[in-house]
């Protein structure tokens, strides 16, 4: 099987390292398109033989094909490589925004699938939402899912719709942990911390409740009343977080997420 990955930037880099090192395939099944010329160099240089500056006949020999492009680069990209595109490609993108009704209008082949992975892919533990058009067959959903996995956990939808959602939840989710983390790590230091120990004492806090959450049949809500005593610091601080209605304003910037990631789609 040979695969193609088009962007060598963040997520195109963690594919090609997922792919390699869960020897899922060799350094000659996988091909490297680059837009810069100066990283098609390094790429080569590093051992990458086949990775390439330009397209060419060699894309029609190409099984599957990963489009870690920016969206707002797809339609420039489609109309310089729509040439060497057969029915017979199956192609994956990961362009935020960008509807497969709309790939389709730009590329000879109906088969395609969208996914949404996350930042936390590039050391293993992502979180990657997927759909796929009617022509996808569920043998190479398997294959597909099994590339995802390479770089965390995936969920399947039938529906496309739930993607902009995915985006909302776990594509930006992690943005949301590192906001909430600095305004403890900040808070810390207010109290007498040093830097060091601010990030210390809240990045283990964090790595220890969500292990201790995996790892459990209990409930958020249910671990919140474990740690909480009655009248204690805990309560205290749960307390004051409802009278904000804390949990609301998390939901409204969920909310505003979605919309922002339906609006791209248009």
């Amino acid at each position: 099987m040979n695969i193609l990955i088009v962007g060598a930037g963040n997520m195109g880099s963690i594919y090609i390292t997922s792919f390699l090192n869960n020897h899922l395939l060799t350094k000659e099944q996988l091909y490297i398109l680059e837009h810069s010329e100066q990283k098609t160099t390094d790429l080569q240089q590093a051992g990458y033989r086949n990775a390439y500056h330009q397209p060419g006949e060699w894309i029609k020999s190409m099984d599957l094909i990963f489009l870690a492009i920016k969206p707002q680069d797809a339609e420039e990209f489609f109309n310089t490589i729509r040439a060497y595109l057969t029915p017979a490609h199956l192609l994956i993108s990961i362009m935020a925004g960008i509807s497969i009704d709309k790939i389709k209008r730009w590329v000879p082949t109906t088969k395609i699938i969208r996914a949404m992975p996350n930042l936390p892919a590039q050391i293993g533990m992502g979180m990657t939402g997927f759909t796929a058009a009617a022509s996808v067959d569920k043998k190479e959903l398997f294959i597909v899912q099994n590339l995802i996995n390479t770089t965390g956990k995936s969920l399947y939808f039938e529906d496309e719709e739930k993607l902009n959602a995915v985006t909302a939840i776990s594509g930006s989710g992690p943005a949301y942990v590192f906001y909430f983390m600095q305004a403890m790590m900040d808070t810390a230091q207010q109290m007498g911390f040093s830097q060091s120990e601010a990030e210390l004492l809240v990045e283990q806090t964090f790595m220890g409740a969500v292990h201790l959450e995996n790892r459990s049949q209990a409930s958020c809500n249910e671990w919140i009343k474990r740690v909480s005593s009655k009248g204690g610091t805990t309560e205290a601080a749960i307390t004051r977080f409802g009278r904000l209605t804390l949990d609301k304003h998390i939901q409204e910037g969920l909310k505003q997420a979605l919309q922002r990631s339906i609006e791209l789609g248009k």
